[in-house]
């Protein structure tokens, strides 16, 4: 993991580059628990997962398989499409 993000999304955005597959929210609480906001709640995660996908700093994706939505690195998608 990078050098001490200092806010709550580069931390979330380190450890979804980290975990290197898809981030639902659920998988994001989980990513949390070890950080200095370990008590982050679904709607403050699913926020910053959307701010860093409006950002462009994740990718959104529907899953077809259960309707959620999942995050990933843009670097992690075009590695896949290869």
């Amino acid at each position: 993991m990078p050098a001490a993000p200092t806010t709550r999304r580069e931390y979330l955005l380190a450890a979804v580059e980290a975990h290197g597959g898809e981030v639902t929210t659920q998988v994001a609480e989980e990513l949390m628990t070890g950080s200095p906001w370990p008590t982050a709640g679904r709607n403050t995660l699913r926020k910053d997962l959307r701010g860093l996908a409006r950002d462009g700093r994740l990718t959104a994706q529907d899953r077809p398989q259960d309707g959620r939505r999942a995050y990933r690195s843009p670097a992690l998608v075009k590695e896949t499409t290869r």
